[in-house]
């Protein structure tokens, strides 16, 4: 089958097309651009930037492509707020996340950038109260028999067996999980770009979030008990841990940062 369907007929031979092919699936001919489909990797580039749809592509249909002519781009002050007011929330309130908003949150992860346009990543997104109380149960054990691991165990042991503080998935009310398949080698990768789109587009709908990294710490060590606490399929892992939910408190200013360092070559 063909991936790549060009319309001659509408094509005027600008060639924009065989210049963002990120594989050279497509070249140039006399007649118009003629498509290699063994190199294409369905990443849409050439059927976005045709000025006018003369290039259809069978894993991203020009059909269900979204025309951006009117769109209104950020100026680069409202984008630079945008992305600094974006914080690691680490307090929630108890209020559980209806399920439309996180499968809107969840379903822009699958916009993100991905190695060689691999994508690959599925989602399981938790809500039971019950299995993330007992996920951080198992975790504290998990730090206990490796204590060595890292320094900030003792602490976050100490919070939870004395204070009662569950200083690892802070109470949120939902985390959600990214998944690969255990032979994919850019699972982690693609994890780390999807669930950062997810972290940006949080707040748009009044949602914040956070790394779970200690959760993460432990399912990368493939501690079965918390494996099979979230039913992860054999043939996949776990690649990337989120918390999610509504803050607890709102931030009135925009940090500093250490200052840039940077060489021009």
């Amino acid at each position: 089958m063909d991936l790549i369907k060009i319309d001659k007929s509408l094509c005027i031979k600008c060639g924009a097309c065989t210049k963002v092919c990120p594989t050279t699936a497509l070249y140039m001919k006399e007649d118009g651009p003629e498509a290699n489909k063994n190199f294409c990797i369905a990443c849409g580039q050439c059927s976005a930037v045709c000025p006018y749809g003369a290039l259809d592509n069978v894993k991203t249909p020009l059909c269900n492509q979204v025309d951006i002519k009117d769109f209104k781009e950020l100026d680069s002050k409202t984008a630079e707020y945008f992305i600094r007011s974006r914080r690691s929330i680490r307090c929630y309130k108890n209020v559980s996340v209806p399920d439309e908003e996180l499968l809107k949150l969840i379903n822009i992860a699958r916009f993100a950038p991905t190695a060689s346009n691999s994508q690959g990543i599925s989602y399981i997104i938790v809500k039971d109260k019950k299995i993330l109380e007992k996920s951080t149960e198992i975790i504290v054990k998990w730090m206990e028999d490796n204590i060595e691991l890292h320094w900030s165990f003792s602490r976050h042991i100490n919070n939870y067996r004395k204070n009662g503080i569950d200083s690892i998935l802070r109470d949120a009310p939902n985390i959600i999980l990214a998944t690969a398949p255990k032979d994919f080698k850019n699972g982690r990768e693609n994890s780390i770009s999807a669930l950062s789109y997810v972290e940006l587009f949080a707040p748009t709908l009044g949602l914040g979030s956070c790394w779970a990294g200690l959760f993460e710490f432990c399912a990368f060590s493939n501690y079965a008990s918390l494996l099979d606490l979230f039913n992860v399929p054999k043939d996949k892992v776990i690649t990337g841990a989120l918390m999610v939910g509504y803050p607890k408190y709102k931030y009135k200013r925009l940090v500093d940062r250490d200052k840039l360092d940077v060489a021009f070559i």
